[in-house]
């Protein structure tokens, strides 16, 4: 039986993990919390999972919290006006919803299970020094935690890797108590509202510990307005401030919530990184090798919600590509292939997320105001979430943006 080693505890690492304990194999986990303390913690993150990730749970029939969670049907997007009102705002229907687990349920649930399948689960921060040790004592050992030390064992890709600072300044709140958009009142779907020059804020229907909740999500432009919430510590204050930057900036989502609460005392959340993409094996000092997985290798803002589906797809590509293996030896050659079997995906996703970080182009300024008008155009930039790599064919270039435009319009 082959023995391999995960370390971390998230979207990708236990979604791996669980796939190779079904095949049985002999999986150990490194978790630096227990299941309970990540489900009593701050939240990790927003999240949002759209139909072709969730596939892979329902695959490793993991998906524990589908018959629970809201069902995302559409994906709208508006654009505020210098006067606070929409200068845009439509709807896009989803072809299959999508929906968001908060990760302290879905983790803590999933490490739970692991254990209980028999899986060797091990409660400790692991250092590179650890991975020295174990590289030699089991057959593969795959990086999963997104953050440490462990990730500066993989070495920064220049060449995918055009942004070297944070783009955007990252707050999160989870409340309970937010009203429906009027104009759908029957309809769960995200909200991705857009401030030019300032941000943007994502409302997205989740579920959480106690039930089902929304999250308010502000991605800000480094040193604009926004960016206030670096130094904000209280729970009650962020959230406020949360309020006070939708109120003056986007009124029609701050109608909403005028009555809502945190979910919870570790329901916020602030940071920022930089969106990196990284070589994928990580070498260690006694000349072992290590696999990077999912946003250890490729980290992309979270701006078009794709973390976690990427992650969801990256265990899916490591999972296949281990089965195939057999028992040959996980050498070198088989992580860089295994990686590119994923970057396959994920190029897609570090495209585009790279592309909606900048100014937009006249075209995407001129297709989001057509969307308006044209309901294909709205369905199929929603649709995008769930396969980015449709908008090769129209998205980036204005020529292929105008014969789409011109086709929709007949």
């Amino acid at each position: 039986m082959r023995r391999i080693l995960i370390v971390g505890a998230g979207q990708a690492g236990l979604q791996l993990a669980l796939g190779l304990q079904a095949q049985d194999y002999d999986v150990t986990v490194m978790s630096n919390r227990t299941a309970d303390e990540i489900r009593g913690g701050r939240v990790m993150s927003t999240q949002c999972m759209f139909d072709q990730a969730l596939q892979h749970e329902r695959d490793t029939q993991i998906n524990f919290w589908e018959s629970q969670a809201p069902r995302v049907q559409g994906l709208g997007v508006s654009v505020a006006a210098p006067d606070g009102s929409r200068a845009i705002d439509w709807l896009g229907h989803l072809d299959h919803y999508a929906q968001s687990v908060d990760q302290r349920l879905k983790m803590a649930g999933w490490l739970e299970t692991f254990a209980q399948r028999g899986g060797q689960l091990v409660v400790h921060g692991a250092a590179v020094s650890d991975l020295d040790f174990f590289a030699r004592t089991y057959d593969l050992v795959l990086v999963a935690a997104g953050k440490g030390e462990l990730v500066s064992m993989f070495a920064r890709d220049a060449e995918r890797s055009p942004y070297d600072a944070p783009q955007r300044a990252l707050a999160v709140a989870y409340v309970h108590g937010l009203g429906p958009r009027p104009e759908h009142p029957d309809t769960e779907a995200v909200r991705c509202n857009l401030v030019p020059g300032v941000g943007e804020l994502f409302v997205i229907p989740c579920l959480t510990t106690s039930g089902r909740c929304d999250t308010l999500f502000w991605e800000g432009v480094p040193g604009g307005p926004l960016d206030v919430f670096r130094d904000i510590k209280d729970p009650a204050e962020h959230l406020a401030t949360t309020l006070e930057l939708m109120e003056k900036f986007l009124p029609w989502e701050y109608a909403r919530a005028t009555k809502v609460e945190l979910t919870d005392a570790g329901g916020t959340l602030a940071g920022r990184y930089a969106p990196t993409v990284r070589k994928p094996v990580g070498r260690l000092p006694g000349g072992g090798a290590v696999l990077g997985v999912a946003d250890v290798v490729v980290a992309n803002d979270p701006i078009t919600g794709q973390g976690s589906n990427s992650a969801s797809k990256c265990a899916a590509a490591y999972l296949a590509a281990i089965l195939e293996h057999g028992d040959r030896p996980f050498d070198e050659a088989w992580m860089q292939a295994t990686f590119d079997r994923y970057w396959e995906t994920a190029r897609h996703v570090t495209t585009w997320t790279n592309a909606m970080l900048a100014p937009p182009p006249e075209h995407v300024v001129n297709m989001l105001g057509a969307a308006g008008e044209l309901q294909p155009v709205a369905d199929r930039f929603a649709n995008g979430f769930n396969n980015p790599a449709d908008f090769e064919e129209w998205f980036y270039d204005p020529a292929k943006t105008e014969a789409y435009l011109a086709s929709v319009t007949g």
